[in-house]
């Protein structure tokens, strides 16, 4: 094979893309971590995390990623800026345009994440950054003692639900079922928390305000399609996600969704490529997942690298 600029490029850089690195990094790879803006990703947005192991007590989503970046950094891991345009596997070597040039490499591990999904209902588009929001621990201080509605019924709702109760004086949570489908214990600690209203069996229909803020948010029960109005100052929005495939456009096969289709290796559609993360079609989206996804990654490439010569 030809000479090439790395012998991996690892695309994004939350817990996943950083573990990868770790591993890469410390089998002496000729690799580089390619991230839009800064390490992290979605766990930035990430209150507290007790779920990891090996933290009893618990930590902040950014104190995880400072340990995880110190981490990869002291085994000297290549991290760049760059934001990726498109990419061309069609030939034994990668290519990885840039928007500023292209880099060449045998092989790729896409750790691109995925975003908050949008609920796609009038006056969302235009409060955003006025009062709907996507992210609780970014936002939350600005709505103290206010009044707020919340979207979702999992894991990141309830939690994130729970975090806004700490300014907010009330949390309406909407949820389209009669029973969340968070774990058992952040039920537990929403259903004992006087600041949260349930309003079950119902989505959001409408999103209403001023020039400059949200006032009112129109509610539709699904069963007995009875509608009414919500005086709220703001909306936080936990429905889902989808995953940042955008520059992916055919590079590699994905499912009805988005989501980058592996083996259990990691492995996509194309040989050398690799899928990590919440960006791959996988049952549980998770920090800890997302390493392992990552460790095996690692190990994968480093092999497919050796085999290829």
């Amino acid at each position: 094979m030809k000479n090439t600029d790395f012998d991996l490029v690892i695309i994004g850089g939350g817990p996943a893309g950083l573990t990868a690195g770790l591993y890469a990094a410390r089998a002496r790879m000729n690799a580089v971590m390619i991230e839009k803006v800064v390490p992290g990703g979605q766990v930035l947005t990430t209150d507290w995390i007790e779920n990891y192991p090996g933290f009893p007590e618990g930590l902040s989503g950014g104190d995880l990623v400072v340990k995880l970046t110190e981490q990869v950094k002291r085994f000297n891991l290549n991290i760049e800026n760059g934001n990726v345009v498109s990419l061309d596997f069609s030939g034994d070597i990668k290519k990885i345009e840039l928007s500023d040039r292209t880099v060449t490499t045998k092989a790729v591990i896409i750790a691109t994440g995925a975003s908050p999904r949008k609920l796609g209902v009038p006056g969302e588009e235009r409060f955003i950054g006025k009062g709907v929001s996507f992210c609780g621990t970014c936002d939350a201080p600005f709505f103290k003692d206010r009044v707020v509605a919340a979207v979702g019924g999992g894991d990141t709702a309830v939690q994130e639900s729970l975090y806004l109760t700490k300014f907010a004086k009330k949390v309406y949570l909407i949820h389209r079922r009669d029973e969340l489908r968070a774990t058992k214990i952040l039920q537990e600690r929403a259903f004992a928390n006087d600041k949260i209203e349930f309003v079950w069996d119902s989505v959001i229909t409408d999103i209403e305000g001023g020039l400059m803020s949200v006032e009112k948010v129109a509610v539709k029960n699904v069963k007995t399609d009875e509608t009414k109005k919500l005086d709220v100052d703001g909306c936080f929005v936990w429905v889902g996600i989808n995953p940042n495939t955008a520059f992916v456009k055919g590079a590699v096969k994905v499912d009805e969704s988005g989501f980058i289709i592996t083996d259990a290796s990691m492995e996509t559609s194309v040989q050398g490529v690799f899928a990590i993360g919440d960006v791959r079609n996988t049952p549980l989206r998770q920090i800890v997942t997302a390493a392992g996804d990552g460790a095996i990654a690692s190990f994968s490439a480093e092999h497919y690298i050796e085999n290829i010569g």
